[in-house]
């Protein structure tokens, strides 16, 4: 099973982003089979790669891989480029004819400053497929601002509803939004692709954390519309508005119990906690009174929950019932619950230089295609070695071997595209013409005896580089 190619595999992802929303979008590609050429500008690449742990081992402590680069850069490759240096935009643009999709996620108007818009991309290769993810979207007026996830949750208004009633909005401290985002965007470049499968087209998708947070409002979005402003939305702290019982309710000291009642379940819940008394409590009938009396609800819960000798016990005795109730657990009883890792939600993988880690797994499960264990984060400029050093492929080259798999200047070339049956119906893409090669060869990588390569960023094997588009920044 494992064996057969992967659903994307045969694709090629030229990947512009950094921190989290695009890294996740192409990661999800990654995972998928595609081959991701992760574009990091020298000489500090992402800037995630000084985010997160180190590698514990010292001996690796100065190497550019991190925690943070290693959960949303996994499987992709690394090609570490000085953008302003003569050449480098024109290697770029050699490799498009031979890309199938190119995410970005630079603030509005970046990448086409530096060279790499759609539109010039789209003629060098028409069917190429573009994604932008930005903070807040590349049109309209707040397009020109620049953001992260909670500028996007705040002009949401989602940032409004998280919190107590009476203090202030509460901030999320995960990126709820980036990585909704990212995986929306994966989605989105899965169907272009089957689009231009059938049709040969190719097109410009623009996605942004503000859309994504948007689309998140579950209900209240036409209640507005059709009430305007007699109906405004509220916080609710650690209780649903709308009552139900619905919120977190306290079992002892910093253990808490998460219920979900709906209310056709109500007598579900009663059962549950033995209290037939409740169904005729006025106060409790209707929906609407367990809405308006919550506190009071929400204090007889609490105290029944506490009679029980273990948090456990009495989620037992709401799973008896079928009420819908989870534990509140905090990250760390998270990873070691035997459920996540039995789904391979909290998935355990190596890495040559953090050891053995934990990381998330896919989202979603394919009976065709499990998780991979063993995934491969690039340090900073890598793979620049595909850039061919004094390459026999290259037009100013002598000698030296090189495949066309193993050299960015083949890719740029005219190289065998590999893809799944059934074979594409789409027009072919155009091959490169000779004289549209970098007249200088794009590697030039230094071989270092390090196996974490250079640490002082200055080649080890005192080679001089023949080319000084790219440089050894491992």
């Amino acid at each position: 099973m494992s064996d057969k190619p992967r659903m994307l595999e045969g694709y090629r992802v030229l990947d512009f982003t950094q921190f989290v929303a695009g890294p996740t979008c192409t990661r999800v590609l990654a995972e998928m089979g595609a081959e991701v050429i992760k574009v990091e500008l020298a000489p500090a690449g992402d800037r995630v790669r000084a985010g997160g742990l180190k590698p514990l081992d010292a001996q690796y402590k100065d190497s550019s891989q991190s925690s943070y680069y290693f959960q949303h850069n996994h499987s992709k490759l690394s090609l570490a480029i000085d953008i302003n240096k003569p050449g480098a935009r024109e290697l770029i643009h050699a490799m498009i004819p031979k890309i199938d999709v190119v995410v970005e996620n630079y603030a509005p108007g970046v990448i086409k400053k530096m060279g790499f818009g759609y539109e010039e991309l789209k003629q060098r290769n028409p069917a190429i497929i573009m994604c932008s993810i930005s903070a807040l979207g590349q049109s309209g007026p707040l397009a020109y601002k620049v953001g992260y996830d909670y500028m996007g949750q705040a002009y949401a208004a989602i940032t409004d509803g998280i919190g107590e009633t009476d203090r202030p909005p509460s901030i999320v401290t995960m990126a709820i939004g980036d990585v909704s985002t990212g995986m929306s965007a994966a989605m989105a470049v899965g169907f272009a692709l089957l689009h231009r499968e059938r049709t040969g087209e190719g097109q410009y998708m623009d996605a942004s954390i503000l859309d994504t947070y948007f689309h998140m409002h579950e209900a209240n979005v036409p209640m507005v519309s059709l009430r305007g402003n007699k109906f405004r939305p509220t916080r609710g702290g650690s209780q649903h508005p709308n009552g139900g019982p619905t919120g977190i309710f306290r079992y002892r000291g910093d253990q808490y119990v998460f219920l979900a009642v709906m209310p056709h379940q109500w007598p579900q819940m009663v059962r549950a906690m033995g209290k037939p008394e409740l169904a005729t409590d006025p106060r409790f009938r209707s929906a609407r009174g367990r809405r308006d009396n919550n506190d009071a609800l929400k204090a007889i819960i609490e105290e029944w929950l506490a009679s029980f000798p273990t948090r456990d016990d009495a989620l037992a005795a709401l799973d008896k019932e079928r009420v819908a109730c989870a534990p509140v657990l905090s990250l760390n009883e998270a990873m070691e619950h035997p459920h996540l890792r039995a789904r391979k939600t909290v998935r355990r993988v190596k890495d040559r230089f953090l050891g053995e880690v934990d990381i998330p797994g896919v989202p979603v499960k394919f009976s065709a295609w499990p998780d991979k264990l063993e995934v491969r984060a690039a340090l900073l400029g890598e793979d620049n070695e595909r850039g061919c050093t004094r390459c026999s492929r290259c037009p100013t080259s002598a000698s030296a071997r090189c495949t066309p798999r193993a050299c960015w200047c083949a890719i740029a070339r005219s190289i065998q595209r590999r893809r799944p049956a059934p074979r594409r119906r789409s027009a072919p893409v155009r091959t490169l013409k000779a004289s549209r090669i970098p007249s200088r060869c794009a590697g030039a990588v230094c071989n270092c005896p390090s196996p974490r390569g250079c640490a002082s960023r200055k080649c080890r094997s005192k080679k001089k580089h023949s080319a000084e588009i790219f440089g050894h920044y491992c």
